[in-house]
């Protein structure tokens, strides 16, 4: 992966960092449980799906988005562990410390995010816009997935009774399986295809016309955008272009999320080491040391 580097690299609550095959990724380590972040540098890409693609919808309007600044992006969804570490309570209907936490809305999340950024100095933890995420999802692909034109179950976590482009069937686990445990994409990010969808942070609407640059999404809205199908899709639904859309208060057992961040801390913020800064530093368990990076459906109408 190409593209300028992170202005500041590693960040204050880094636990360990470095660099390996598929670029530079630091780690948070909070209260016990890690999670990695993978850099996404800036770049350009055709969002969207091309009018030729198998089982496109109509909200998929390919078009070209620059994003300017580079994010940090988790390299798994975020799991029941970092969940109950931040807030004292797991509702996953799927219990496993390694499996994403599911049954959580959209607002479920930013009370999750103002913790966890209350609890961690400098940490700007959010959702990923929605080209952000299909950004990350696409890994500088053009197919409908990832990992090429078609996917299998030894891949994604999604319905094998449902391939897309009516391939061979295969298995349907029917549940959600921990995260790191499918292959990753070609920019080291797990299971962006299938096990949950993610949630975003735009709101649902039409793709504006032409080259859009940091797209937020509309400034209004009813419903929140998720990503990347579930354990329950049917393959055509984790398509990288695939969209769908849910009231922000809406839970389901089929719903998790990822953590991003950014804006980058600038020079003149306040860096962790003394005072509350240390307080922090010690909470997350950050220790400035650099190590090797580890696993750094649709859903059906109610």
């Amino acid at each position: 992966m190409n593209g300028p580097p992170p202005e500041h690299f590693p960040a204050p609550w880094a636990g360990d960092w470095g660099e390996d095959r598929f670029g530079l990724w630091q780690s948070l380590v909070f209260r016990g449980v890690r999670q990695a972040f993978r850099w996404l540098p800036p770049g350009r890409f055709l969002m969207g799906s091309p009018a030729t693609e198998h089982a496109r919808e109509d909200d998929e309007q390919q078009h070209e988005v620059e994003l300017t600044r580079g994010l940090w992006l988790a390299d798994t969804a975020c799991t029941q562990a970092l969940w109950q570490a931040v807030t004292g309570n797991n509702p996953s209907g799927f219990k496993g410390e390694k499996r994403p936490v599911e049954m959580v809305s959209w607002d479920d999340v930013q009370t999750f995010l103002a913790e966890l950024n209350r609890r961690v100095l400098g940490m700007n933890a959010r959702l990923p816009t929605e080209a952000e995420w299909e950004y990350g999802c696409r890994a500088g692909t053009p197919t409908p997935f990832s990992f090429g034109e078609d996917i299998i179950p030894e891949q994604v976590n999604y319905d094998g009774n449902y391939p897309y482009r009516g391939s061979r069937k295969g298995l349907y686990r029917g549940e959600t399986v921990e995260v790191a445990s499918l292959p990753a994409n070609p920019w080291g990010l797990y299971e962006m295809h299938g096990n949950v969808w993610e949630w975003c942070a735009d709101w649902y609407g039409e793709y504006p016309p032409g080259t859009a640059v940091d797209p937020a999404g509309p400034e209004t809205g009813g419903r929140r955008v998720l990503r990347g199908g579930s354990w329950i899709s049917f393959g055509r639904y984790l398509r990288s272009a695939c969209r769908y859309r849910l009231d922000p208060g809406d839970r389901y057992g089929i719903i998790g999320f990822r953590l991003a961040l950014g804006p980058e801390l600038e020079p003149a913020e306040p860096r962790a080491g003394s005072g509350a800064g240390q307080a922090a530093r010690a909470e997350t368990g950050g220790n400035g040391r650099r190590g090797r990076s580890g696993a750094a459906g649709r859903p059906r109408k109610p």
